[in-house]
């Protein structure tokens, strides 16, 4: 299958994707690693007119600390991300699920800020995300803006970026004692996208469970939170029996998806068996 003919930039400064944006409207798509953006071009499901090649922008680049945040800029690679350590030292659930996406090749290539834009409903870094609660720092012609987690999936493939607006950075929270984050998912067999995956992160307190995120991918349409998860878990002491309670009911009021790979009703009945997964790996790490 080859895509539609579209010209194509290999930028070299934010303005200049930022200009070329707002040149070309909706004829435009940024592409950094093309893993989701590629085979849509080629199914012809997309048809940009041009393609802004963003991988050599020196600005997207970059990962450092700075109080009790993590900036990682746009366009560092899933493998970058992975084998950073100040990632590893900060929030290492952002390294340990970078370094199971795809392949060699594909962690090369593929982009945060990228996997975080096109919100492709079987991506691993959008629960994490969404369950880290960060935010990401967008730009556009006027200047920039902070898009929080919570806010960032609308719906399948969709966000709350506005046309001609590019992704900068992703900033989440540097871990501290007491805290604890993980990621499980039920993997494709060759691809590795998320059939499932859900994303913990949890706080404990004198031994209780004070605060909580648990966020679902690769079931649905878009990553989700599970409030009534995270409702049920706080303020117990976050042992095998509380978190049994807790998952119960995780994925009661999702929408599914359904296709060769799992049903809709596999999938309910994974969300609840990872989400058991992830808890418990997030406590422990919490209390270690």
């Amino acid at each position: 299958m080859i895509p539609a003919a579209f010209e194509y930039v290999k930028a070299s400064s934010v303005a200049q994707v930022i200009a070329l944006l707002n040149q070309h409207g909706e004829d435009a798509k940024v592409i950094a690693g093309g893993h989701s953006l590629l085979p849509a071009m080629k199914l012809r499901l997309s048809q940009p007119a041009v393609l802004i090649d963003i991988a050599a922008v020196s600005e997207l680049k970059g990962i450092k600390t700075n109080g009790g945040t993590l900036t990682i800029g746009a366009g560092e690679t899933y493998h970058a991300i992975a084998t950073s350590n100040t990632v590893k030292n900060a929030c290492p659930v952002i390294a340990a699920c970078t370094g199971q996406i795809g392949d060699i090749q594909v962690r090369n290539a593929g982009t945060i800020g990228g996997a975080l834009a096109h919100a492709d409903p079987a991506a691993d870094l959008t629960a994490v995300f969404l369950a880290l609660g960060g935010t990401v720092t967008v730009q556009n012609a006027g200047g920039t803006r902070t898009i929080a987690a919570d806010d960032m999936f609308v719906s399948m493939l969709m966000t709350a970026l506005d046309s001609g607006e590019l992704i900068t950075a992703v900033n989440v929270p540097v871990l501290s004692k007491g805290q604890g984050a993980s990621y499980a998912k039920l993997k494709h067999p060759a691809s590795r996208y998320a059939i499932v995956g859900v994303a913990a992160v949890v706080t404990v307190s004198n031994g209780v469970v004070s605060a909580c995120r648990v966020a679902v991918t690769g079931a649905g349409p878009q990553a989700v939170r599970q409030p009534s998860v995270e409702k049920a878990l706080i303020g117990t002491s976050g042992d095998a029996a509380a978190i049994k309670a807790a998952c119960a009911s995780a994925g009661a009021d999702m929408e599914y998806l359904g296709d060769i790979h799992a049903s809709e009703e596999y999938r309910r009945a994974m969300v609840k068996v990872y989400a058991a997964r992830a808890l418990t790996d997030a406590i422990a790490a919490a209390r270690a």
